[in-house]
């Protein structure tokens, strides 16, 4: 295909290498001697296969292996320069994604069979997060598979978005989806976004350790502004009720504390509930990952228990700046409107102290989420 059509072709499939067989308790080497990867294979034009990356953080596939090592792979082109390799659930961690951007590679291809889980990551929301957070662009080819909610694939840079998600209804099949986009310079690694990590101080200073299981417990309720934990996303977080149609929030998740301004427009609906929630600590079901996470979210219902469950429509537009102080550079913004719309934040700034704010208004549609999605990825358990 790559060579009948003069283009460069990225499949994902499995891949079987053979591997040595030891009596070694350290060994990975299955015992019928070969290994099975969830793989990401390249093709140029002329056919001839240029790169192979295994997939490295795996997501309840007992059918494949976990390479020995990671890999850190890329591939170059005559048309765009260079680009890297990530699979799925890889997106969340440091290896490889984090790797190859600290090594100034700003293009990455992202196949992927993803499950989408409101209100904080929904395929096409943390794709676009992504590629703002870590200034790259990212093509992202999902599955549509509508009984494991599969759906959501973009083409993603810095400063636009194509993409597609499908709704509640639609027929199963694909989407064709084609955009000219610029070529991104590459960065020197101390451009990256995110090439340091906080000192010991900082760690501690934003309500962790590190061994990333001292976490704080969520702030005791004030009299002044009262707040109330509720799971999102099976993490339990502090939220604050937005009571008035304008105003100014704080919460707080020990010492880490996320602020809001807002104003609801008057064509909004009075009866959709809004919270401010905070996060800091390790999720833990479905991996095993430390976040720092400020969100601003339409509840289910018009009770606090409904806080944090899944939301696909809303209608109250709002103008608002979202802000935290984090513990790490590694944030990534999304706006997500009503029937799975992207908005593109209208002002995001990050200063050397960590903290990150991201301003909007003039929304097209109604508020689902905003958030600032931090991962403290040198906290993150130790791989076995």
């Amino acid at each position: 295909m790559a060579r009948r059509h003069n283009l460069y072709l990225v499949a994902n499939m499995p891949d079987l290498q053979p591997c040595p067989l030891t009596t070694s308790p350290s060994s990975s080497c299955p015992s019928d001697g070969r290994w099975q990867f969830n793989t990401n294979v390249v093709f140029r034009s002329d056919g001839q296969l240029v790169a192979r990356y295994h997939k490295l953080n795996l997501y309840y596939e007992q059918e494949f292996d976990t390479p020995p090592q990671p890999e850190i792979i890329t591939f170059d082109t005559p048309f765009a320069g260079r680009f890297g390799l990530l699979v799925c659930f890889d997106i969340l961690f440091h290896e490889p994604t984090i790797s190859l951007v600290e090594r100034g590679v700003r293009q990455l291809i992202f196949p992927t069979a993803w499950m989408n889980a409101l209100p904080l990551l929904d395929s096409v929301q943390f794709q676009r997060a992504l590629s703002l957070g870590a200034n790259v662009t990212l093509l992202a080819a999902n599955l549509r598979f509508n009984q494991q909610r599969m759906t959501g694939s973009g083409i993603y840079t810095p400063f636009s978005a194509t993409y597609h998600h499908a709704r509640k209804g639609d027929l199963e099949e694909g989407r064709l989806l084609v955009a000219r986009i610029p070529v991104l310079d590459p960065l020197w690694v101390g451009q990256s976004m995110a090439t340091e990590e906080p000192s010991s101080s900082q760690a501690t200073d934003s309500g962790h350790c590190h061994q990333g299981s001292c976490f704080q417990p969520p702030t005791p309720v004030s009299p002044s502004t009262p707040t109330f934990i509720s799971y999102m996303q099976r993490d339990p977080y502090t939220f604050v009720l937005l009571n008035e149609t304008e105003g100014k929030l704080n919460v707080c998740y020990g010492t880490f504390c996320c602020h809001l301004q807002y104003r609801q427009l008057p064509e909004g609906n009075s009866k959709e509930l809004y919270a401010l929630g905070a996060f800091a600590g390790t999720h833990k079901v479905n991996g095993s990952y430390v976040l720092q996470v400020c969100a601003l979210v339409r509840c289910a219902g018009l009770e606090t228990s409904s806080c944090g469950q899944e939301v696909e429509e809303a209608e109250t537009k709002m103008d608002f700046l979202l802000e935290g102080k984090f513990g790490t550079r590694y944030v990534y913004p999304s706006v997500l409107a009503s029937h799975m719309v992207l908005e593109q934040p209208e002002h995001l700034e990050k200063t050397a102290d960590g903290r990150m704010t991201m301003k909007h208004s003039n929304m097209t549609g109604g508020l689902v989420t905003a958030c600032l999605y931090g991962r403290m990825y040198h906290l993150d358990p130790k791989r076995p």
